[in-house]
């Protein structure tokens, strides 16, 4: 697959992040060259831009750790710990560059690029999936949408007409795809993980209720929203019953 380059890029030639003209980062600063950032603060990064851009929305130009760590909901040393990785450290008696923060992120999670997706299966979640608004105002760009169904080649869904999956490995290498999304039947999953891994694709989004198998290199995370509801309801049980089902005495 080619470079990619960042996207949308202002007149100071920093790529806009949520939709936000980027800034131009400091001289000094940045993550400290070979250290790697912990998975678990990979997780929490997103947690921290999304907050970042909703206070850059409302005009706040600085923030506390604390601030933040309330916005987000993590403990403020657990914060400063991970913006650490980042290399930003803050500045004592002021707080965070609210705009130079959410460059520093999106920056090191990728989201000054062009992400091409394609997503495979588009029954019910993946027409909505398509339709969501969040991809692109985030550096993700659904290029096609692919379903194995010949009843549903040629539906327009979301500005895109559907297409036999059997197109993936033109689609994949004409669109220079970097991600690929599967809304599949369970049934189906694995065998369309093969066809995308076998095409290049090393990052994979999982909506089916099943666990992939992938060689190593190839990065999945798995989104199952029955079992969150399950989990919420293991969680709900514990409430006792009054609260559990709303009855009181």
């Amino acid at each position: 697959m080619t470079a990619r380059t960042p996207r949308d890029a202002g007149p100071d030639g920093v790529a806009a992040v949520d939709g936000v003209p980027g800034t131009v980062p400091p001289a000094s600063g940045g993550r400290p060259a070979g250290r790697d950032i912990p998975e678990a603060t990979v997780a929490r990064l997103p947690i921290y831009l999304r907050a970042l851009t909703s206070l850059g929305e409302r005009g706040i130009a600085t923030c506390s750790s604390e601030d933040l760590a309330t916005a987000t909901g993590v403990n403020s040393a657990k914060l400063r710990k991970d913006l650490s990785y980042l290399g930003s450290y803050g500045t004592r008696g002021v707080g965070y560059d609210v705009d130079y923060l959410r460059y520093q992120i999106a920056r090191e999670i990728g989201l000054t690029q062009d992400w091409p997706v394609i997503i495979v299966g588009i029954g019910n979640l993946g027409h909505a999936l398509a339709n969501y608004s969040g991809f692109r105002s985030r550096g993700f760009r659904v290029v096609a949408l692919l379903d194995a169904a010949p009843e549903r080649h040629d539906e327009p869904v979301a500005g895109l007409d559907v297409r036999p999956f059997d197109d993936l490995e033109e689609i994949v290498g004409g669109e220079d795809v970097a991600i690929g999304v599967i809304a599949t039947p369970a049934v189906a999953a694995q065998d369309v993980a093969d066809r995308l891994v076998a095409c290049g694709i090393t990052s994979i989004l999982n909506f089916a209720p099943t666990v992939l198998s992938v060689p190593e290199g190839v990065d999945v995370r798995k989104v199952d929203l029955s079992i969150e509801l399950q989990i919420l309801a293991y969680h709900e049980q514990r409430k006792g019953p009054e609260r559990a089902t709303g009855v009181t005495a």
